[in-house]
């Protein structure tokens, strides 16, 4: 279509949807149907002329009336108006359109096509967001409402080639790795295309990448009987290659290597610390280390390992970040690295370091799996194809790295460690020696200077002597001295000379280290020298500053100013702005100063405010979340205050970012044995259970959890026990483990009538109230959630008695009684509103629509649900947006819209699978089943009845004899909500 006048390329039109007309983003008015088809002839036409026998076929086909002719004329009169004289041309006895190239929808998508079709080979991700940007320019059915043949003929054309396209999009998806996630929309669509192979083909490829090969060979069962019923004939070949290769599990059929980023997308961490200046000497080490490397890079077919190994402050790191810079050109997809905290009581997890580097690699959140395995796995192939270099500083042993070395030639991994990896298959072993003497005296005096080493040479070499040639302790002795004018090194070197500060420190082993960290300790004011003793003592990845300026009862710019001195001076490292950590043997070597230096009565008052610090500040994020809940007014008092927040998302995002940091102060006042602030410990449990809600920490929580109440029930702390066995027990609970939530939850009630504790005495039924209904032992259920609410009341607690409401109304349903149940859940939803709660508004329309789906208001429970949804993502609670995604799917049963009810199961199911235990998955695959089966696709159906069936079994669940019933009944559409 050719660019016309200047009038021409103000108007845009759409043919794919409705036809419609603008000018200069005016809409314009297009008139009658008749009048609609005829500028739908022309703009289709592509700017060539069309005579008037040609138009009068087109609008009114092969027997048009009497006055047609006329009314042609009419109609392009009208548009000729509309439009411009520019525009709309008669030419030839004829009419034509002329517009801009860009004016026209479709035109614009055949351009978008061919553009992705010859980006597809060389980057598969532009091509995608090309049909993507395409497909969004559909607006329903093409040429919708326009009467005559050549409408109907076009609109087949169109409708064909939006299928086609759709199939391209959906071909990438896979090829990109993204095939659970096509899994939902591949089902919708091959429903409404039932008897296009290609489709079915597609599915059952997503399916079987996604791991779920029973589904993938149902499909096909489906296929070919619906072949046989509705044509009489076999699926293609192709089809029937698909399905030998599925059930021989051929590794062809896996994800293509590399897939997941094409050149425009793909994500190059540069995480290497930034190499010193200084750096000196290692020659022969580097050149060692340097040729592992580039081997690796030219693709010698193996995935180089070097594991450096020495003392503490020999400076492995160092020469491991200097040689990664060094090889930065041979690894151009690429260098990742961190720090596995090998000397810190609890190392780094490879599960956590695994979802950071995946994350780096530019996988969403929602694409990491949960599993240490499962990690691994999708860390080996997003690497796969890649040359990338992994710098996995100060490891634990052997053990914690072997998940996180890349495996595939091309890319290398550099490792240091305390130990000699002898039991890392593979691995070249690189044992780092002090400095010689010459390198030491050369890194002093490049520190220090070279004017002032000269004058005192023998000086300089007492010194490093003194240092033992070990280079972390010759940095910061050479530091120290550079930033003090006035000193001689001379001097420096009296000091070190006095073999009390150091003699002991000089042998081998990790007090090689400790002189240098003495030396430098002894030169701190008295302010820093306790800020650094107290602010190694909590344990945790980093420190906030204001939870440092907690620690030291100080205000946070006094605080600062202490910090960022002992960041100048390399006792502690900045590890971002405002936040600090200490390397790991300084950390201990600090806590030894601290026991030398500081009565137990300050570090037990250290370690107290700042975890009274991190209780007030996450009871304010809680207030925030929770306006006007009864159970702050239970919690232990605090004698410091914490950070305040001006909104609720604010406070959200600080809990979560401190969430490590939250459950290990937990932990170490459990450690701490009777003794320690258990009261305070499990309120910051209360406080933080978004946490354990979302399921992002589960793992943190629980541990912290168990390791409270077991010090709480050997030193006879019935109410701390009690408050900790009931957060435990939910944790159990929304994880599928029923029988230990309910033992705990017995605990808990037995304990808080104890302790007269109001807060356990009314979570611990409310609690034995949910276990119950999962049992389907509705009566107890309902009896448990009424004590919960009566003892809910009696405190006051608007917030608990609307969470005992909720689940009472859960019971009401089971025991028929509908109408109390909805009207439960309306009086939970008006005291959420009431309060101007947050994500608890979430858990009161959850419930609502449960109640309103049991009533037959499907549309009502829509709409509840729908705005729950909304809440529970804008929260961040993983477990909640999944089991809601649930509920939508059986609303959409309920009302037999099967393809809606399979498409938000299958979402709900990527997010149980990973945080809502067996239990919920097995519910979610019965539903995914019944829709399934609704859809006509029977064979799929009892491939997910099975795998529900297996898991209810294998847990002793109810469930399984609903499972059995519809195995059963072969002419079962759906099952009952």
């Amino acid at each position: 279509m050719e660019s016309r006048t200047e009038p021409g390329n103000s108007l845009r039109f759409a043919v794919l949807g409705p036809v419609r007309a603008w000018r200069d983003d005016e809409p314009i008015v297009t008139g009658a149907p008749q009048q609609r088809a005829l500028l739908a002839a022309l703009l289709l036409r592509g700017g060539r002329t069309a005579t008037a026998s040609e138009l009068l076929d087109a609008v009114w086909g092969e027997s048009p009336p009497n006055t047609a002719l006329a009314a042609l004329r009419s109609y392009a009169f009208r548009l000729r108006k509309a439009l411009g004289p520019e525009a709309l041309v008669t030419d030839s006895g004829g009419y034509s359109l002329r517009v801009a190239d860009d004016a026209l929808d479709c035109a614009v998508v055949e351009r978008l096509a061919a553009e992705a079709d010859k980006q597809r080979a060389v980057d598969p991700v532009r091509a995608r967001e090309l049909l993507g940007t395409a497909l969004e320019m559909w607006h329903g059915e093409p040429l919708a409402g326009l009467p005559g043949p050549h409408a109907e003929t076009q609109r087949n054309r169109l409708a064909e080639w939006h299928l086609g396209l759709i199939e391209t999009r959906l071909e990438l998806d896979l090829e990109l790795g993204a095939h659970a996630e096509a899994v939902s929309e591949l089902t919708a669509v091959s429903a409404e295309h039932p008897l296009r192979e290609r489709l079915r083909a597609l599915l059952m490829l997503a399916l079987y990448r996604s791991g779920r090969q029973a589904e993938a060979l149902g499909v096909y069962a489906d296929t070919r009987r619906l072949l046989a019923e509705e044509l009489g004939i076999d699926p293609s070949a192709e089809l029937k290659d698909l399905h030998q290769k599925i059930l021989e599990a051929d590794p062809s059929l896996a994800a293509p290597a590399g897939s997941a980023a094409g050149p425009a997308e793909i994500v190059r961490p540069a995480q290497l610390p930034a190499t010193v200046a200084d750096f000196t000497g290692r020659r022969n080490v580097v050149r060692e280390l340097s040729e592992q490397l580039a081997q690796a890079s030219q693709g010698s077919g193996v995935m180089a390992v070097s594991a450096v190994a020495g003392i503490g402050g020999v400076g492995k790191t160092t020469l491991a970040v200097h040689v990664a810079h060094a090889a930065r050109d041979s690894f151009p997809d690429g260098q990742l690295y961190v720090d596995l905290q090998g000397t810190d009581p609890r190392p780094a997890e490879p599960e956590a370091v695994l979802g950071s580097f995946l994350r780096a690699l530019g996988t969403p959140d929602s694409a990491i799996p949960e599993s240490l395995a499962d990690r691994a796995a999708l860390y080996r192939s997003t690497l796969d194809g890649r040359r990338v270099l992994a710098l996995l500083d100060n490891a634990y042993d052997a053990a914690q790295i072997r998940q996180l070395l890349p495996g595939t030639p091309g890319c290398a991994a550099l490792v240091t460690s305390r130990v000699r990896m002898v039991d890392l298959a593979g691995a070249h072993l690189v044992d780092l020696d002090v400095m010689s003497p010459e390198e030491a005296l050369q890194l002093f005096t490049r520190i220090v200077g070279e004017e002032r080493v000269t004058s005192e040479r023998q000086a300089a070499l007492d010194v490093v002597a003194a240092c033992g040639f070990l280079p972390l302790a010759i940095r910061i002795a050479a530091s120290r001295l550079a930033a003090r004018r006035t000193w001689t090194v001379s001097v420096l070197a009296h000091k070190l000379a006095d073999q009390r500060r150091r003699l002991d420190e000089l042998r081998a082993g990790d007090l090689a280290v400790k002189a240098t960290f003495a030396l430098g300790y002894g030169h701190l004011s008295a302010p820093q020298a306790r800020a650094f003793r107290l602010l190694s003592l909590a344990d945790g990845p980093d420190i906030s500053l204001h939870a440092a300026a907690a620690t030291l009862d100080l205000d946070p710019y006094e605080a600062e100013e202490l910090l960022e001195a002992l960041v100048d001076i390399s006792l502690i490292e900045s590890a971002a702005p405002a936040r600090y950590r200490f390397h790991d043997l300084l950390r201990l070597y600090a806590r030894e100063c601290a026991e030398r230096d500081e009565t137990a009565r300050e570090r037990c008052a250290a370690l107290s405010r700042v975890l009274d610090f991190y209780l007030a500040s996450a009871s304010c994020a809680y207030e925030l979340e929770n306006p006007g809940d009864r159970v702050l007014d239970h919690l232990a008092l605090t004698a410091h205050s914490g950070l305040t927040f001006g909104a609720p998302d604010e406070a959200l995002e600080w809990l979560f970012s401190e969430a490590q940091n939250l459950l290990a102060a937990v932990q170490q006042a459990a450690d701490g044995g009777c003794e320690g602030p258990m009261r305070r410990a499990v309120d910051l449990l209360l406080v933080a259970q978004d946490l354990m809600e979302s399921g992002v920490y589960a793992r943190q929580y629980e541990q912290a959890t168990r390791t409270l109440v077991t010090t709480a029930h050997d030193c006879g702390d019935t109410l701390v026990e009690g408050r900790g066995r009931i957060w435990l027990g939910q944790l159990l609970r929304m994880s599928g483990r029923f029988e230990e939530a309910e033992t705990e939850a017995k605990r808990a009630l037995v304990l808080g009538l104890a302790a007269e504790d109001p807060m356990t005495s009314s979570y611990a039924p409310n609690l034995r109230g949910s276990i119950a209904h999962q049992g389907q032992r509705f009566e107890a259920c309902a009896e448990y959630h009424t004590t919960a609410l009566e003892a809910f009341r009696a405190d006051g607690n608007k917030h608990g008695e609307a969470a005992a409401l909720s689940n009472l109304s859960r019971a009401q349903i089971e025991l028929g009684d509908i109408a109390a149940a909805v009207a439960a859940t309306e009086r939970v939803v008006a005291i959420y509103r009431e309060l101007g709660a947050g994500f608890r508004l979430g858990n009161g329309l959850y419930a609502m629509g449960i109640a309103l789906t049991a009533e037959g208001r499907l549309d009502d429970a829509l709409s509840c649900l729908t705005e729950a949804l909304g809440i529970f993502r804008e929260a961040r609670q993983q477990f909640w947006e999944g089991m809601t995604l649930f509920r939508l799917s059986k609303v959409h049963l309920a009302g037999g819209s099967w393809r809606q009810a399979a498409a938000h199961t299958e979402q709900s199911l990527v997010i149980l699978r990973e945080v809502g235990g067996e239990w919920r998955t097995a519910n979610a695959l019965t539903v995914l089943g019944s829709a399934l089966d609704g859809m006509g696709q029977p064979v799929r159906a009892h491939a997910c009845w099975h795998d529900a069936l297996a898991v209810f079994t294998a847990l002793g669940s109810p469930e399984a004899a609903d499972v059995r019933r519809l195995l059963g009944d072969e002419s079962s559409p759906s099952v009952a909500v």
